[in-house]
This record gives structure tokens, sequence and C-alpha cells, in this order.
């Protein structure tokens, strides 16, 4: 068996055992990848200052997320399709983010539904929505997300229109994968990811599918969903999703200022920092570019987060020390899941757990209530 020594590590046997549309998928971002590929590289560029001799002998990493307690300022972002990864994947990776105790986030478009997680989990996730045009159906979404008890809404914000990602054009991204004499091959070779989806009856989007009226099949499905992201999406369209919802909020999407004041108008608890993992305005800044201003604008009124291009637990404490309350990774969960199923989700916190807790101690901090951009060579 191979070892596995970090994150990217994980990356490189999902690869071999994923077909490969979900993978590109999953590894890609949108037109040129500029800022998919910033996402990382600027995060890489912000530099420690290595200290010595203090006492780092007793350490915690803990911190909390919406009052909740945490091992580690990190959650599992919402990411779709995530159940084409691997057989019932948002139940895997929800089982393994609620063992080591840090939040799960289902995505509107995932393939195991609401439901479906509820039943496999014992503790409150948090649900991602895309507000769609059919309001009839995103108000049932609420609903359903209400009914699984779930402690968070995460409304995403920079989805009103698709970015356009080349990879996926390419391969004709579907869910299922489409029986084609391209994917026959590619399905060939990765017996075990065909063993598994021929093992569970969740392969389309659940939350979808059977929820919206005249939507009973894939055809259907595909051509309901590219009608259904809506550009004319409002700050007023959240706040009365925020009277419908009742409990705690987290806006998603946020990479100005300006936006940021008007997540605080509206009352979110929480606000991430975020470019969509690089799939939507290609040539927008990085998000850990954009972290420290909105920080400074709102950072005294609620929580501010950050995801987008966290690989490892050094990444985590950058972001912490710009003044992230929290992060969430959507690839590198993946990256484990695909790898190693639930497992490998656990494999992926745990090593992300100690790299933040030695890097930590490497710059002389023993708690991350001590760490802040001082810990930094700017």
């Amino acid at each position: 068996m191979a070892v596995i020594a970090c994150v990217d590590d994980l990356r490189k046997q999902m690869e071999r055992r994923v077909p490969r549309m979900f993978y590109d998928y999953c590894e890609s971002g949108s037109w040129t990848e500029s800022t998919f590929n910033a996402n990382e590289s600027d995060l890489q560029d912000i530099k420690f200052r290595q200290r010595v001799a203090i006492d780092v002998s007793e350490r915690s990493t803990a911190m909390t997320m919406l009052g909740e307690e945490v091992p580690m300022p990190v959650a599992l972002a919402p990411t779709g399709l995530t159940g084409m990864q691997h057989a019932d994947g948002e139940i895997l990776a929800a089982q393994a983010a609620e063992s080591f105790g840090v939040p799960f986030t289902l995505s509107t478009m995932s393939i195991c539904s609401i439901e479906d997680v509820a039943e496999n989990t014992t503790k409150p996730f948090w649900f991602q929505l895309y507000v769609m045009r059919d309001r009839k159906f995103i108000r049932n979404l609420v609903e359903r997300a209400k009914a699984a008890n779930c402690s968070a809404l995460m409304i995403t914000l920079d989805l009103q229109i698709m970015g356009q990602r080349h990879k996926d054009v390419r391969n004709g991204l579907s869910a299922p994968p489409k029986p084609t004499l391209k994917n026959m091959i590619n399905l060939a070779s990765k017996p075990s990811w065909c063993l598994g989806m021929m093992g569970t009856r969740r392969r389309e989007f659940r939350n979808i599918v059977g929820h919206v009226e005249g939507v009973k099949d894939m055809s259907s499905l595909a051509s309901w969903t590219a009608s259904q992201f809506d550009p004319s999406l409002s700050w007023d369209d959240v706040r009365e999703i925020r009277k419908q919802w009742g409990g705690k909020i987290i806006i998603k999407g946020i990479l100005d200022v300006e936006d940021a004041r008007q997540a605080i108008n509206v009352g979110a608890d929480a606000v991430i920092v975020s470019n969509h993992g690089g799939r939507q305005l290609d040539g927008a800044p990085s998000s850990i570019s954009a972290l420290p201003n909105i920080v400074d604008a709102i950072g005294d009124k609620c929580e501010v987060w950050m995801d987008g291009g966290i690989r490892t637990g050094q990444d985590v404490l950058r972001a912490v020390a710009l003044g992230a309350k929290g992060t969430l990774i959507g690839r590198a969960f993946l990256y484990g899941l695909g790898a190693g199923g639930r497992a490998g989700v656990t494999k992926v916190l745990e090593i992300l757990h100690k790299e933040l807790d030695l890097t930590m101690a490497l710059c002389g901090r023993s708690n991350l209530s001590e760490v802040d951009e001082s810990i930094l060579i700017r």
C-alpha cells in the first residue's frame, strides 16, 4: 500500500480511481484557470516567521465556528456531484466529518439528498442553497432542510450565471455518465468505482428529481437545471429566504467589501470569502488576497471565513493569521473521498490537523487564539 504523506498523495490516487469527467470536474477552473491557480499560488507566497526557544509543549488548534467548538477551524464545503466521486459520497463525507468533529455542508446539487444524509448521520449538518428561478422549489427545499434539522443555511450568491469550464464541455459532463464509447472505455479502467455505483441507488441529483414538477429523469432534469440559475437574484431575495429559514445564515461567494457590507445588512452570521474555487469569474482575485480587506470591513460584525486553494494545514494557518475565523475545504476532501471513501476523507482531516498543529508550534504559538499576522513575513 502506498504511503500517504500529504493531501496531494490522495489526489494522485483519486485520479487513478475516478472517471475522467468527474476528476476533471473537481480539478478545474473556468476559462484560463488563472484564478483557480492563483488560489493556491497566492497562499504559497505567504511565508512564516520561524520562532525558537518558546514553550509550545501544550497546544490547541480548537476554535469555534457559529458557536460550535471544532478541533480545528475547518469545515467541509458544499461540492456538487460529490456522490459521483464515490458511491454515496455525501453520506460518507458527512459521516467522516461528524466523527472528526468538523461541520459538513451538503450542496443543493448533491447526488445524495438532504434526507439521505440526515438518515445516515446523528448530528446536524449545514445545507447550501442555490437560489433558482423556481421559487416554489426553493421554498420547499428550505423546509426540507429545516425538517432534517440542518443547523445553518449557506446561501451561495456567485452562481447566478454559470462560468464556463472548458474541461466539462469537452468531457460532456453528466450524472450518471452518458454511455458514449469514450466514456465506456474510461469506465472500464475504473472497476472499483463502477462496482460502487452498481451497489447504490443514488446516481442522480436526489434533491431535485421527484421534488420538481415534471422532473422525473435525467433528460428532464438537464433541461430544467439549464434554465434555473437566476441572474435576477437580489439581496431582497436573500432577506426573504432568511425570514423563512429563521436560523443561522452563511453567505458564500463574497470577494468585494461592498458586497460584504450588504451581507451584514441582510443579517449574515458568517461570510465566506470565496471565488467558487476559481470556477466562476476567471481573473477575479484569489480568496486569500481578498480576505484581509473584508476582515477589516466586517470582521467585528460577523465571522469571516475563507475557501479556495486550501490543500494543507499550513494554508489554514495562513488564513487564520490574516483574520479568518474559519476555513472550508472542497477539493481537498474530494481527493480523499475519491481515493478511499470515508476513510480517505478522515485521512485528509488528520493530515490537515497535524500540519496545522506542527506549523503553529514552529511559529512559536501554542493556541490559535494567539495567531495573528505577526507570525507571517509580509
